[in-house]
């Protein structure tokens, strides 16, 4: 069961940090990882994070704007995300893998209802 928070609008450059908490599994077992989808286009993946935090990877979009990070003791996943720009508006999504490769190929096990982040220009 993953319920993410911290979607809103913002402007362009603005920032905002979304938030996955997660429960019903065993946390520190999992890779986490972050989608989104925007309207009219497929679900891409954004970042993903290996079950200690040790790794990271990222799409080129948002590499050098957006940060992924996880709380093991408090079972969170946070995807902060700076110099936000329109093309950033989409639902994001949360997810939990076996490991970040899983994720990044989308065969993630479980999957959060999306949270909506709409950027203005």
């Amino acid at each position: 069961h993953l319920v993410e928070s911290g979607g809103g609008v913002a402007q362009a450059g603005g920032s905002l940090r979304l938030s996955c908490e997660a429960s019903g599994l065993s946390f520190i077992n999992y890779a986490m990882g972050w989608f989104r989808q925007a309207p009219g286009k497929e679900r891409e993946f954004v970042a993903a994070i290996s079950y200690d935090g040790g790794a990271t990877f990222y799409t080129d979009s948002v590499k050098g704007r957006f940060t992924i990070s996880r709380d093991n003791a408090k079972n969170m996943v946070y995807l902060r995300m700076n110099s936000l720009a329109p093309e950033d508006t989409a639902v994001y999504y949360c997810t939990a893998g076996t490991n970040t490769g899983a994720i990044r190929d989308g065969n993630s096990g479980y999957w959060g209802q999306g949270t909506q982040v709409t950027v203005s220009s």
